[in-house]
């Protein structure tokens, strides 16, 4: 098992990308503390994901905006497994926004989620990291590389991701932390919300275009079986000498179209 004795601190872990990364680590030997603000969902994913093992899983009610609980969660979590070797910041949040005039309330919240949750999470991971190094895997988003029309205030704050990631990476790699950030094309519940705010028209030549770009079937990927085997690579051994990078998990729609 390749993350055999891990320990590791998945955010977001209640649904989507979170809880297939959550299930991944738990089947690879892990001991896993999930984070989320949904505590139903969370510690039903847990427990069921905790029943499944090898690894061992649980959870912790925690929201990524507020810099008090990141860090309580934090201390808590690594007292319960006797140390951290990983996180895996999945936590984050989309909304659409009509860009000559964004609502105060939508930039508020999708920077305090996006962007401070990623400072706040990988700070206090770093201070638990400091001594014994470790694997930090952010994520980002195509979003936040390429143009994409009613979507910059979402890119923006994924941008923000891929620079911090990069500096941090450069900053605390000494220390034996790496630091790198996924950016998925998968199906997911905010993906889902994406399709449902769309118009019919604009939903058409969204699939339209999905199909044309993305060369490997044309379509997202599955998070399970198209993403969950890259992030326990980023958690394990295996990745040991890859930091600062910026890993597309999307059929080649960056860089092969």
């Amino acid at each position: 098992m390749p993350l055999s004795g891990k320990r590791i601190i998945v955010t977001g872990g209640s649904q989507g990308i979170g809880e297939s990364a959550l299930r991944a680590f738990v089947k690879a030997g892990a001991q896993v503390v999930s984070l989320d603000i949904n505590e139903e969902l969370g510690n039903s994913v847990a427990k069921e994901a905790n029943g499944a093992g090898p690894g061992t899983a649980q959870f912790l009610k925690c929201d990524v905006s507020n810099r008090a609980e990141v860090d309580d969660a934090f201390d808590r979590a690594v007292a319960a497994m006797g140390g951290l070797d990983v996180l895996a910041h999945i936590a984050g949040v989309h909304r659409h926004a009509p860009t000559h005039q964004v609502p105060d309330d939508t930039l508020e919240w999708i920077f305090a989620i996006n962007v401070n949750g990623t400072i706040y999470t990988n700070g206090a991971a770093y201070r638990h990291m400091a001594e014994n190094g470790g694997s930090i895997v952010n994520f980002g988003s195509e979003s936040g590389l390429t143009a994409e029309i009613n979507n910059a205030v979402y890119g923006a704050s994924k941008g923000a991701v891929h620079t911090w990631t990069r500096s941090v990476a450069r900053e605390w790699g000494p220390k034996g932390i790496r630091v790198n950030a996924v950016l998925p094309y998968v199906v997911t519940p905010m993906y889902a919300e994406f399709r449902a705010a769309l118009s019919p028209e604009d939903l058409a030549a969204h699939d339209k275009a999905t199909a044309e770009q993305i060369p490997l079937g044309g379509k997202f990927g599955n998070p399970d079986k198209d993403l969950a085997p890259v992030l326990v690579f980023l958690a394990s051994e295996a990745s040991c000498f890859i930091t600062g990078q910026l890993l597309p998990v999307d059929g080649g729609l960056i860089s092969v179209r």
